[in-house]
């Protein structure tokens, strides 16, 4: 593949929900462009985006692919992403060095909510964008009824830029809106026809929406369309080109993927109307703590941001970057800003899926990768020591979805730990939290989907098979009243014995453990006393009602007995031992469950249901927050117990429009009722 300038370089996400057609549509894009010279398909686990063995198993994209084609002298970068929203981090990763979109919309099934999200992630990042309507040939299409509900739904800016010639089977081209022209399309070339008779009038009524789009971005060519004078071709195309970058116009073209029918005028309309890398002008990154712009240019010195990571049992890491400025060139020695480490660039390749083509370079604006850089993870900027830069990194969602995952066999717990690490270079979107408190390694991510597909990873790419259960809940216990309590050690066998007596008040405290000597008179003498605190220490591992980590205790050793001969320091930590225990039970001891702040974000007509939900998980509804993109913020609180599942019965309350974050609040005492049964199932471990 040849070098290209950067004018003539795009890069494009491919976007939309599940099952639209976006990998159909790269095949239809190689094979067009003669790369390939067959179509593969998704149910036979042959196309060139979706090489992994998770994906073809499933038959969906889990990873973002990169599918380079040419075409017209020009290069377009298509970035390939999942639909399914467990793997949402894809697309995060994708928009970060996409300069624009192409949102695939399934005609025959209307806006999904995939299609809702990722529009709302676009409008975000002010992305232009064109609408792709896949499917043209499928039954019951309606494509006024579908162009009316696109408009309705995401603004007037939503303009066809074709029409379709023929509907459902009858599907069979196109007419150009802006060249008033219809186009056959046989096999995969088009054949300019005249605009049949019937779609005259509509095509005029369009034109001449989009003849006031043009005039809008210029007031000569506003003054030119009020006096009814025609603008030329270049006017018409500088004009439209404007609209679309700024937003203000979002073009429709119909086509069918499985018959490679529309990819042509798809690739035509993006060269046309998307941006290219050097319509970028520059980007802005840190240098010295400082916000400092460099151009994005290929005389500029050489930085580039790396978007995504591969790890392939085989071939070892892969780094995909985009170059923002400079040339990338093999056996150079790049500088990691972040972490002050600086390696050396081996061989650099553009992927098309996972076949590796060979560069001599790769130009600011275009994306390539690396194998076997270890300094580097996703997120992270390459750049060189003598000009080092740090661009803003990804903003990945927060996990929602967390499972507890051990090995099948006890041998094995170090392979998990190692694997889950390894796939956390390749997919950050998921966390690894080690519980202190219930022994446990918790998997943090945005769905059951992705976790079971991490859980297949291990043990397809590092032979360990996995457990994935819902991780035990962190209680705690404390007291809400006083005692005042006799802790006697007193053991005698052949020579010496063993002594130790103390008195002890305890009662709660704002303080997790709060100790106080008030001995007086030596009646434990004050080289025990430091004992006494420590074996009241190592008791707050574990509580008298349910095993729990006990907080929020004051201690108050304030007399006790000791012997000449018997008593010693392991003597008098069994006496505070049995003090603890005795003292616990008479002060009215609770078990405590972490409470979580929830922000929950939905559209306003489930808002009962979350609310009725919410009721039933034992939380609070604290307010509800008006959002600029019309959804509600509603904010809440409840046990972390009752929210381990709440990501999948959310998905399922709103039809996957709802949305939430949780983070960890406060301990608040448990209800009675359902502290009987921790302690019931605690009791019932112990005795097994």
């Amino acid at each position: 593949m040849k070098t290209y300038n950067i004018d003539k370089i795009r890069n494009v996400a491919l976007v939309g929900h599940s099952n639209c057609g976006k990998t159909t549509l790269t095949e239809a894009l190689l094979y067009v462009t003669k790369v390939t010279n067959r179509m593969g398909k998704v149910e036979d686990g042959n196309t060139v985006s979706d090489f992994d063995k998770e994906e073809k198993d499933r038959q969906v994209s889990i990873g973002t692919s990169i599918i380079p084609v040419e075409y017209e002298n020009t290069k377009i970068n298509f970035l390939d992403t999942p639909g399914y929203f467990d793997f949402v981090g894809e697309v995060y990763g994708a928009l970060r060095v996409a300069s624009g979109a192409v949102v695939v919309v399934d005609a025959s099934s209307g806006i999904e909510v995939g299609t809702e999200k990722v529009w709302r992630y676009l409008e975000q990042r002010n992305l232009p964008r064109i609408i792709v309507l896949n499917k043209m040939d499928k039954e019951n299409v309606k494509f006024d009824v579908l162009l009316e509900e696109l408009r309705e739904r995401f603004g007037k800016k939503v303009v066809p830029f074709a029409l379709p010639i023929g509907e459902g089977e009858n599907f069979k081209g196109y007419v150009d809106i802006v060249d008033r022209q219809g186009r056959l399309i046989e096999e995969i070339d088009n054949v300019k026809i005249e605009v049949p008779e019937e779609l005259t009038d509509k095509v005029e009524e369009l034109r001449g929406v989009l003849m006031e789009s043009v005039a809008e971005t210029d007031e000569l060519l506003l003054d030119k369309f009020f006096n009814g004078e025609e603008f030329t071709y270049e006017e018409v195309s500088t004009g439209l080109k404007n609209a679309v970058l700024a937003g203000e116009v979002v073009p429709v073209i119909v086509m069918c993927a499985t018959k490679a029918m529309g990819i042509k005028c798809m690739m035509h309309m993006i060269n046309e109307y998307l941006p290219n890398s050097s319509d970028t002008g520059e980007v802005t990154g840190m240098v010295d703590g400082k916000t400092t712009p460099r151009k994005v240019t290929s005389t500029q010195p050489l930085s580039a941001f790396v978007f995504k990571t591969i790890v392939d049992p085989f071939v070892g890491k892969i780094t995909l970057f985009k170059v923002m400025s400079g040339v990338m060139k093999k056996d150079t020695e790049v500088y990691n800003d972040a972490n002050r480490e600086t390696e050396r660039i081996g061989n650099i390749f553009y992927l098309r899926g996972k076949d590796q083509i060979e560069a001599a370079e790769i130009v600011a604006g275009d994306i390539g990768a690396t194998a076997k850089l270890m300094n580097f993870k996703t997120g992270d900027t390459i750049s060189v020591k003598a000009s080092p830069i740090i661009y803003k990194g990804i903003d990945f969602p927060k996990p929602s979805y967390f499972m507890a995952v051990s090995a099948k066999t006890k041998d094995s717990d170090e392979k998990v730990g190692v694997g889950l690490h390894r796939l956390n270079e390749e997919d950050p979107t998921f966390i690894i939290e080690r519980n202190v408190e219930t022994k446990e390694l918790v998997v943090g991510g945005h769905g059951n989907i992705q976790l079971a597909v991490l859980a297949n990873k291990l043990k397809n790419n590092f032979k360990v098979e996995v457990d994935l259960t819902n991780p035990k809940v962190a209680y705690r216990e404390t007291i809400r009243g006083k005692s005042d309590v006799q802790g006697k050690h007193k053991k005698q066998s052949g020579g010496a014995g063993q002594y130790g007596d103390v008195r002890i008040r305890f009662e709660p405290s704002d303080a997790d453990f709060e100790f106080v000597d008030e001995v007086v008179g030596g009646a434990v003498p004050r080289n025990y006393i430091p004992a006494v605190e420590k074996g009241l220490k190592e008791c707050l591992d574990k509580g008298v009602l349910a095993g729990c980590k006990v907080v929020n205790i004051k201690a108050t050793l304030y007399d006790g007995s000791y012997h000449d001969v018997d008593s010693n320091e392991t003597s008098f930590k069994m006496a505070a031992s049995i003090a603890f225990k005795k003292g616990m039970q008479e002060a009215k001891p609770v078990i405590l469950e972490p409470v979580a702040k929830v922000e929950i974000y939905i559209p306003d007509e489930y808002m009962g249901d979350i609310m009725g939900d919410m009721n039933k998980r034992r939380g609070k509804i604290l307010g509800m927050e008006q959002q600029e993109d019309g959804t509600q913020k509603v904010l809440a609180e409840a046990p972390m117990a009752e929210m381990y599942t709440y990501a999948i019965d959310l998905k399922s309350m709103t039809q996957a429009r709802g949305s939430f974050e949780m983070e960890f609040l406060r301990y608040d005492e448990m209800p009675f009722n359902m502290a009987e049964k921790v302690v019931a199932d605690y009791k019932a471990k112990s005795e097994n």
